[in-house]
């Protein structure tokens, strides 16, 4: 498993019963996650008094109960990047904070490249990857999500980041036709990074269903991935997949293509303040040069 211990304004508490306990900022949030089976070690007064907690329903979907009056968003910072969190009717902040592992490495990457990269975001969400990328000083960046409002909430985060003056080209637009559009206009990238969900719907009613159409997509963008990658990063949420899922794909595409890169692929967490357990949060698949 792979976690980074460089936050500072995020912490998960602990977890346990479904659910886990999470300080964003100076706010504790209490939220389900299907992952902590485990029993809660000490049901606490942090447990027992978050600001916020958000309470399935038996019906589906669920609320928030909020103990104090909160502000509608607020922000929180990871190294030079800052991020608007607010949560939401389903249960999200619009921050992942396992996938600062991620960002460490793309930034990494760019700034050893000595090179011009130029980044492709796929389901790219609130912009978490994509501001990593520009601010490492990536050549461009250019975000696609189907979702107009994340794709507006991202520009937010550009903002807050101080990224106005990076070269980002935010798409709304389903991923797949992007690429394919892409691949017509000769365009290429070094670098390909994509999240995608277990189902989703691209702005015009496009079905996404990832055991359905992930290799379809990742054979596209071989065709736009450049002659001399930097690297190619795939995250996934998805329940049932292994690693070695991702492992397979990225063997058969990108690693096929280019045998001298490196494959590593594996899971993501999140260590906990309370006690020596991680928290699973998906897994991840990289080639890089």
């Amino acid at each position: 498993m792979i976690y980074t211990k460089d936050w500072v304004d995020y912490t998960l508490i602990d977890s346990g019963n479904g659910e886990k306990l999470e300080k964003w900022g100076n706010i504790v949030l209490r939220r389900p996650d299907p992952q902590a089976i485990w029993p809660i070690a000490d049901e606490n007064k942090e447990w027992r008094t978050p600001h916020g907690h958000y309470h399935r329903s038996s019906k589906g979907g669920g609320s928030w109960e909020f103990k104090k009056q909160l502000p509608e968003y607020w922000n929180i910072s990871y190294k030079e990047l800052t991020f608007k969190i607010q949560p939401t009717n389903f249960k999200h902040t619009g921050l992942f904070p396992e996938q600062a592992v991620n960002w460490d490495f793309m930034m990494n990457k760019i700034r050893n490249a000595n090179r011009e990269i130029r980044v492709l975001n796929l389901f790219a969400y609130t912009g978490g990857a994509t501001m990593a990328c520009a601010a490492a000083g990536a050549s461009e960046v250019v975000h696609v999500d189907a979702a107009k409002g994340m794709v507006n909430w991202a520009k937010e985060n550009m903002e807050l980041s101080h990224l106005t003056n990076a070269k980002i080209r935010f798409i709304v637009d389903d991923v797949l036709k992007f690429v394919e559009r892409e691949k017509r206009r000769g365009r290429t990238y070094h670098a390909i990074v994509m999240d995608p969900p277990s189902y989703g719907r691209g702005p015009n009613g496009e079905v996404w269903k990832i055991e359905e159409q992930i290799m379809k997509l990742i054979t596209a963008c071989m065709e736009i991935l450049d002659d001399e990658p930097l690297f190619f990063l795939i995250n996934s949420y998805t329940t049932g997949f292994s690693s070695t899922v991702l492992e397979n794909i990225l063997k058969t595409t990108v690693l096929k293509r280019h045998p001298s890169g490196k494959l590593s692929c594996g899971e993501i967490g999140l260590p906990q303040k309370n006690n020596d357990l991680f928290l699973p949060c998906g897994i991840y698949g990289r080639w890089e040069e």
